[in-house]
């Protein structure tokens, strides 16, 4: 079995950039089937463009654009890509790095795909940082990094501790369709729970608010969207059920910190 080390993977590096246990890489996937590997490190990909199908010993992953896996250490799996243009962002992270910062990589086992927008947000300015490059960027990366593995370990728990069913059902609806302006009343009717329970609760399964959680859904959306040049900003604005351009504008500079416009130019 192939056994690939640090900031190789199989396809064309577009950019790789070194930290202190941190190695990120841009990465277009060139080939139709890369045959069951593993890598030295743990790390994180992340679909920026197209799609690929991955699998390991216990499952297949189809990933589209905007979709997060996290891999452990010497995880074997394998990749088939359609045909198509696909790009993807990877996060590698050497023992000593989750040791200096007390994370027990231990605790995740195997493959796993991450679905809380949150952490997809933390990835797209991660990567937005290896694009401005500056002198703050390393510190910036390295603080993005701690809180999508806070996360990470955070989602973990929540599914050690068995997320409660309508939990699970509440993620499945608001995920369904981005468009659909959801009530609070249709909600809790779907759900067949109380108002006040909902509202109490959410946040501990999902670590922000629903209204937040929501916004994030809508943006990660976008982001995915925006590099399809053939969408103007409004119309991704619209496909991701923003009312209108200036609140998905507005939404965008609050969690990336410049705009879209800025963004799709740099990226």
């Amino acid at each position: 079995m192939n056994h690939l080390t640090t900031g190789q993977f199989h396809g064309q590096t577009n950019q790789i950039l070194h930290l202190p246990g941190i190695t990120l890489t841009d990465t277009e996937y060139t080939q139709p089937k890369v045959d069951w590997h593993y890598h030295e490190n743990a790390y994180f990909t992340f679909i920026l463009e197209g799609s690929v199908l991955e699998g390991n010993k216990k499952e297949v992953y189809n990933c589209e654009a905007g979709d997060l896996l996290f891999h452990n250490w010497q995880d074997p799996h394998y990749n088939i890509k359609p045909d198509g243009f696909t790009r993807g962002f990877q996060i590698e992270l050497n023992n000593d790095w989750f040791d200096k910062f007390g994370f027990e990589s231990s605790r995740i086992q195997g493959s796993m795909k991450i679905d809380h927008p949150t952490s997809k947000l933390l990835l797209y300015n991660i990567f937005k940082e290896t694009k401005i490059k500056d002198e703050s960027s390393p510190l910036a990366i390295e603080s993005l990094l701690i809180q999508t593995l806070s996360q990470l370990f955070s989602n973990v728990d929540n599914q050690k501790s068995k997320m409660p069913e309508w939990a699970h059902k509440v993620r499945q609806i608001l995920n369904d369709d981005l468009t659909k302006n959801h009530s609070l009343e249709d909600l809790v009717k779907e759900l067949s729970i109380h108002p006040v329970h909902l509202s109490r609760h959410f946040s501990k399964y999902f670590h922000c608010s629903l209204g937040e959680y929501i916004r994030k859904l809508k943006l990660t959306k976008a982001i995915s969207l925006m590099k399809n040049h053939q969408y103007s900003l409004t119309e991704v604005a619209y496909e991701s059920g923003f009312s209108d351009q200036s609140h998905f504008c507005r939404t965008f500079k609050q969690n990336i910190g410049i705009t879209p416009f800025y963004y799709r130019k740099l990226i």
